[in-house]
Order: C-alpha cells, then structure tokens, then sequence
C-alpha cells in the first residue's frame, strides 16, 4: 500500500477493540450452576439457549437485557423445580451484571488507533443496543479516534452499503476490521468492500462462518497490532 494513501477504515467493537463474549460465557456457566439440571450437559443447556437466541434477536436484537430475557426463558424451559420470580430474577441478574463490568481493551488496541486515526478515517460499527454500546465505548476511552460511529440492529449486507454511501467511501479504500465472520468480513465482502479479519479465541459461536481461505480483498491478521504494517 503506497505511502500517505488514505483509507477508509471502520473497526469492530465487540471481541476486536474490548473484551465482549467472554463476560456472557461467564454469566452462561452461572446460569449452568443455577439450573443444576439433573441430565443435560452445559453444551446442551447451550443448544437450548441458542435456539432461543436465534428466535429472539429478529424481535428484539442483542445485548445485556435481551440476554436476561433469553436466560430467563430458557430457565422457564429447562427447570426440573417450581419455578418462582425469584428464580426467574436470579438468572436474569447474570446478564445484568454484564453492563457492570469495565471496559477492558484488548493488547494494542490503544496502541494501534493512536498511530492510524491521524492518517486514515476510522469509523466505529457496531450493532446491539444502542444505549449499552455508546456506554461502552464512552467507558473505553476510545470515542476521540473515530471520526464517525454507527449502531445498527444487525450487520448485513445492506448495513454495509448503507454505511459505505452515507460515508461517501470508495469500496477499493475501505475496509471492515472485526472477529466476526458472520457480522464482519463476510457481509462486507458480499457489499464489495475489503475485509481484515481479527480472530478472538472466544468470538460467539453464533457469530462462527467460513471465512474464505483466500480471497482478493481479504487480509488476515493476528493481532490488531499487526493493521499498523499495513495502514
């Protein structure tokens, strides 16, 4: 990429900028204690809950309340006793817990938005509730880099196109930066933008695809340090 060419470039929040999944993992085992089913397995109980998950977003979309929501029905599902308010309260308190937790940044993430946004435009995408995201991302300190944000419902194919006409960007100079095959690098492909995908080790097992093992506007990376050789 030559020298002092500008880019377009919009970053992932979730599992690429700050630590996500794995506070709902953990809220998921405490669910599993909590259940203390006499048979199913916690790779079961999860079957279940995806199930529920996969049903729920398309009304109510993501976050931590919705999650509450989504545990306290798999509760209601699942339970093997009478099931009580206070029972329903105590699992939904698991995902409550979540919006407490602080924001913790990935390893070079500040790091790598202090070299790239003075010479590239940095736009931040992230889809959920829209409260809870623009709280995290005042919590992270990490607002000042981004030139724009956007929050939407889910990031599709048309969530792309949308984004890349409202920013005026050209498609050979932008480039989706995230963890998610499913939300990240493959809708944005399919909208003929360029892709840097960021494994986490932990990314949600609903946000798992086939990411092409080659593909011409596809770079891999290992780290999000890595994006300063190349932008």
């Amino acid at each position: 990429m030559p020298a002092g060419h500008r880019q377009s470039l919009i970053f992932d929040a979730d599992d690429t900028l700050w630590e996500n999944n794995i506070y709902f993992e953990h809220a998921f085992e405490q669910f599993c204690s909590y259940l203390a089913h006499s048979s199913m397995s916690p790779a079961q109980i999860r079957g279940v809950l995806d199930e529920i998950e996969i049903a729920n977003i398309k009304i109510h979309g993501y976050g931590s309340v919705n999650f509450a929501r989504n545990l306290s029905e798999c509760y209601r599902c699942l339970a093997e006793r009478d099931i009580s308010e206070r029972d329903l309260q105590a699992v939904k308190e698991y995902a409550y817990d979540i919006l407490k937790r602080p924001v913790e940044l990935l390893p070079g993430v500040v790091e790598t938005l202090d070299e790239l946004s003075p010479r590239h435009d940095l736009t931040l995408f992230t889809k959920g509730d829209p409260e809870e995201q623009r709280l995290k991302l005042d919590r992270s300190g990490l607002r000042d880099h981004f030139h724009h944000v956007a929050i939407v419902k889910e990031k599709n194919v048309a969530a792309y196109q949308e984004l890349a006409t409202e920013r005026g960007s050209e498609p050979a100079r932008t480039w989706m930066i995230g963890n998610s095959p499913k939300s990240d690098i493959n809708p944005a492909l399919a909208a003929g933008l360029r892709a840097v995908f960021v494994p986490h080790p932990r990314t949600w097992s609903l946000e798992h695809e086939e990411v092409p093992e080659e593909h011409p506007r596809l770079l891999r990376v290992s780290s999000i340090g890595e994006l300063t050789r190349y932008f």
